[in-house]
């Protein structure tokens, strides 16, 4: 394996009966808080009652940016900047999903730059600092509330990119398993796959020597897979819910992948068919996933064949790696058809059109991936296949 450093700067506070944490969290940074949230749910489950009962106890002067959007756009992240800027706002809160905190990142990051927002992502310049922020998580899916990544949709020009600082990991994250009690089936769903596609991207890299890291990998997929089920059939199980939350935090908070980088090929290939379909991410993952695996088992077919063997319990005798992992694939597949995850592009009623715009947006800064690098013709290939 590589040499790394490693250091997550995140106060993680989970369980039940968390969120009171606030009062004693947020006065560490200041009295102005900006809440940004997401469609209100929050309102009809009555955590923003909470939040903001809490709030008050602090005295704390509470500004308000509602409605992100699920695949978070510049134009909201803006209108959170102009708030910071003209308020004076000390700390940010985001209560919601991935989507609300990628959100919150850039707000954090663009109100201490002077020009656009957008340029941090489009790597035109880079965050020098960061207002502090704190989350408090909805959805189990994306693990944004232990990392300092993002992703954020121009939907004007159609372009969507992951971008990221060191400055913008999030103060503290209060994860209570009750506040996912109401996330509907699909979005349930959607979270399963993205979390379980997040530790896929880990483990396809080309290192060597990282035993025990793939342990890990493949321990967090089978939990997942075995939970998954159970949860779709009870989706107020505290219990199922807690292993789902905590599997996502971990699945992309650095813990699995010290000592290599892994691919994300795939996921840039999903935030160009998202960029302009705007379609769910986890739903475009499942669609993806399997075919970008079926193009790239010639790389290397030993990891395939290990993780069809460890994970999905294919038997290796008498066949070849690329056989063992070819099996692997179709029960990957079959495990996400059995939770009513999409398979196949046209299930957005998405056609051949726009393949070209799609691999354009992919390719925007070059081939891509570290397992094996994609090049146009590969992005056209993987689309094609998931047509």
């Amino acid at each position: 394996m590589q040499n790394f450093i490693f250091q997550n700067p995140t106060k993680l506070i989970f369980g039940k009966d968390q969120l009171v944490h606030l009062k004693t969290e947020i006065p560490r940074y200041g009295n102005k808080v900006l809440l940004v949230y997401g469609g209100g749910s929050i309102k009809r489950s009555g955590l923003y009652e909470k939040v903001m009962s809490l709030l008050n106890e602090i005295d704390a002067q509470v500004f308000e940016l509602s409605g992100v959007e699920p695949n978070p756009r510049v134009t909201t992240a803006r209108k959170g900047v102009d708030i910071c800027k003209q308020e004076g706002v000390e700390f940010i809160l985001a209560v919601g999903g991935g989507s609300v905190i990628d959100c919150t990142k850039l707000i954090a990051a663009g109100a201490k730059y002077e020009g656009d927002p957008w340029d941090l992502v489009i790597k035109k310049a880079s965050a020098k600092e960061a207002l502090p922020f704190g989350t408090v998580l909805t959805l189990a899916a994306t693990g944004s509330e232990m990392n300092s990544g993002s992703v954020i949709t121009n939907w004007e020009s159609n372009e969507k990119y992951g971008w990221g600082s060191p400055l913008t990991f999030p103060k503290f994250s209060i994860l209570d398993p009750v506040n996912t009690f109401t996330v509907p089936r699909n979005q349930t769903i959607y979270g399963i796959v993205d979390m379980m596609s997040h530790v896929f991207e880990h483990y396809f890299h080309l290192e060597e020597k990282t035993e025990f890291q793939d342990r890990m990998c493949e321990s967090l997929l089978i939990t997942v897979m075995e939970t998954a089920p159970k949860l779709l059939d009870d989706l107020e199980n505290y219990d199922h819910r807690a292993t789902i939350l905590y599997s996502g935090t971990m699945a992309l908070n650095g813990m699995l992948n010290m000592g290599y980088r892994g691919d994300w090929a795939t996921h840039n290939l999903e935030h160009a068919v998202s960029a302009v379909y705007d379609i769910p991410h986890g739903g475009g993952l499942a669609i993806l996933f399997p075919h970008w695996m079926e193009h790239n088992l010639h790389v290397k077919p030993e990891r395939f064949k290990q993780l069809a063997v460890r994970v999905f319990g294919v038997n290796p005798e008498g066949k070849t790696a690329e056989e063992a992992g070819l099996e692997g694939i179709r029960k990957l597949r079959e495990f996400w058809n059995s939770i009513d995850a999409p398979s196949r592009l046209a299930d957005y009623d998405i056609d051949d059109s726009k393949l070209e715009l799609m691999a354009d947006r992919a390719m925007v800064y070059g081939e891509f991936g570290n397992f094996t690098k994609l090049n146009k013709e590969d992005c056209l290939a993987i689309y094609r296949a998931a047509l």
